[in-house]
């Protein structure tokens, strides 16, 4: 199975997690030669061809997807990824690592990028494998929260 993971980082932090999702799925299919980890302004019609996994992953920013990764989304037509299977992630700050009551508040009424991302997946036909899923870093800027590469390892090998 071709599986294509795409992403969209800042401060590396999401793009260290695609990296150990591609390692992981590459292990898990026999086959890592089939799992192809690329920006997102790298994604287009064509690298969409054949592919049986698309995996979409962006830093949580203002509460939804990347610029870029929200461009890349809103340019999926209808069916464009009927029979594809597809799963979403995002990088974010856990509210409590905010030190902010008004911060928390605001993630709870706004979310973060990862649902946004997998009901766009959906509205252009994609079939969802997994629940949206977030990773966590210890600050805007990183690093990334211990253990979160192994959890990403580990979630991405059940959709194999």
């Amino acid at each position: 199975m071709k599986v294509l993971i795409l992403f969209e980082s800042f401060f590396g932090n999401t793009e260290r997690i695609a990296e150990a999702m591609g390692v992981a799925l590459g292990a898990a299919l026999g086959s890592p030669g089939d799992v192809a980890v690329r920006r997102i302004s790298q994604g287009d019609a064509d690298a969409l061809e054949g592919v049986g996994l698309l995996i979409v992953g962006s830093a949580t920013r203002a509460f939804r997807p990347s610029p870029d990764t929200t461009a890349f989304l809103a340019h999926l037509a209808p069916n464009s990824l009927r029979g594809t299977k597809v799963a979403a992630f995002d990088t974010r700050i856990a509210p409590e690592d905010t030190g902010s009551a008004i911060l928390g508040r605001l993630t709870a009424w706004f979310g973060y990028a990862a649902p946004k991302i997998a009901k766009k997946l959906a509205k252009a036909g994609g079939e969802a494998v997994a629940e949206p899923m977030g990773f966590f870093v210890a600050d805007s800027e990183g690093p990334l929260k211990e253990g979160e590469l192994e959890r990403a390892a580990a979630w991405v090998r059940q959709l194999a």
